[in-house]
C-alpha cells in the first residue's frame, strides 16, 4: 500500500506565489516602465535651446547685413552726388529708409498682426524681427555718422541710443515686438516728409505752395499719430503686465523724447505762422511791393 501511494510536490502557497511573483517583478522590468525609460523631455528641451541659439545668430547676421546694406547704399550716393555734401548722401539714404520701413511696419501692424494695443507683450512674429533687424541696422549707420560728422543735437542723438537699445532688448527677449514695430510705424511714418523739408529747402524750392503743403502733412501726421497714437501704444504697454519693467522705462523715455520734439515743432509752427501773418498783413496794407508787367516796381 506504501509503495502504491504516490508522493505529491509540496504546494508553496499563496505566499510561496507571491513571494516569487515578487523576485520575478524585481528582476524583469515592467513593459510600460521600459517605454518610459527613453529621455524624450531632455531631447526636445535640447532643440529648443539650439534652435534658440541659431536664432539669435540669425538675428545677429541679419542686422550685420543691413548695417552693411545702408553703408554701401550710403557709399553709392556719395559716388552718385560727389557735387553734393556727405549730408544729401546721408539722408538719401534716410529717405529711402523711411519709406521701406513705414510700409513694412505698417503692413505688420495693421494688417498681419496683432494688435499692438491688446497683444502687448506677445511672442515675436517673423515679420516682425525682419522690421526690427533692418531697422536697428540703419540705426547703428545713422547713429555713427551723427557722431562722426556732428549734426545733430543731443536729442536727437538720445533718440537713437534709445531705439538701438530698445530693438536689441526686444529682439534679445523674443517678445514685446508688437509694440515696438508699432511705435517704429507711428515715429517713421513721418520722416519721409521731413526728409523731403530739407530738399526743397536746399533745392530753394521750400518757400512755395509746395513747402506748405509738406509741412502741414508733417506736423498733422506727426501730432496725430506720433503723439496721440504713441500715447496709446504707451498706455496699453504700460498697463499690461507681459512686457518688461525695463521696456516700459524706456518707452516712457522714448515719448518724452517725442514730446521734446513737439515742443520744437509748435515752436516752428509759431515763427512759420508769425510770417505768414506779416506778409498777409503787408499785402492787405498795400506794402509789398506790386508786380508791373512781371517785374518788382521799387518803392
Amino acid at each position: 500500500m506504501g509503495s502504491g501511494k504516490q508522493r505529491r510536490e509540496p504546494s508553496p502557497g499563496r505566499r510561496g506565489e507571491a513571494q516569487i511573483k515578487g523576485s520575478r517583478c524585481a528582476l524583469v522590468p515592467p513593459p510600460a516602465r521600459a517605454a518610459q525609460k527613453p529621455a524624450a523631455h531632455p531631447g526636445l528641451a535640447e532643440p529648443e535651446r539650439g534652435s534658440g541659439n541659431s536664432g539669435m545668430v540669425s538675428i545677429a547676421l541679419e542686422v550685420t547685413c543691413s548695417f552693411v546694406t545702408w553703408l554701401f547704399l550710403y557709399a553709392c550716393c556719395c559716388c552718385w552726388n560727389r557735387g553734393r555734401s556727405y549730408e544729401w548722401s546721408c539722408r538719401l539714404v534716410t529717405l529711402l529708409h523711411g519709406v521701406i520701413v513705414t510700409c513694412l511696419s505698417g503692413y505688420a501692424v495693421l494688417l498681419d498682426g496683432p494688435w499692438p494695443l491688446t497683444h502687448a507683450g506677445s511672442p515675436n512674429t517673423a515679420l516682425q524681427i525682419h522690421v526690427l533687424s533692418l531697422t536697428l541696422g540703419y540705426f547703428i549707420f545713422d547713429l555713427g555718422w551723427c557722431l562722426y560728422f556732428q549734426t545733430e543735437g543731443d536729442l536727437m542723438l538720445l533718440h537713437h541710443m534709445l531705439s538701438i537699445c530698445g530693438m536689441i532688448m526686444v529682439l534679445g527677449l523674443g517678445k514685446s515686438a508688437t509694440e515696438v514695430n508699432a511705435v517704429v510705424f507711428v515715429s517713421e511714418i513721418t520722416n519721409p516728409l521731413l526728409q523731403t523739408r530739407w530738399f526743397l529747402r536746399e533745392m530753394g524750392c521750400y518757400h512755395t505752395p509746395l513747402g506748405d503743403i509738406v509741412d502741414f502733412f508733417f506736423v498733422s501726421l506727426f501730432l496725430v499719430l506720433r503723439i496721440g497714437g504713441g500715447a496709446l501704444i504707451m498706455y496699453a504697454m504700460v498697463t499690461s503686465p507681459d512686457p518688461s519693467w525695463l521696456l516700459k522705462a524706456g518707452g516712457l523715455a522714448m515719448y518724452l523724447v517725442s514730446l521734446g520734439f513737439m515742443v520744437e515743432i509748435c515752436r516752428f509752427v509759431r515763427r512759420k505762422m508769425t510770417k505768414k501773418n506779416i506778409s498777409w498783413t503787408r499785402l492787405r496794407s498795400g506794402d509789398a511791393p506790386v508786380k508791373t508787367n512781371g517785374h518788382l516796381t521799387a518803392h
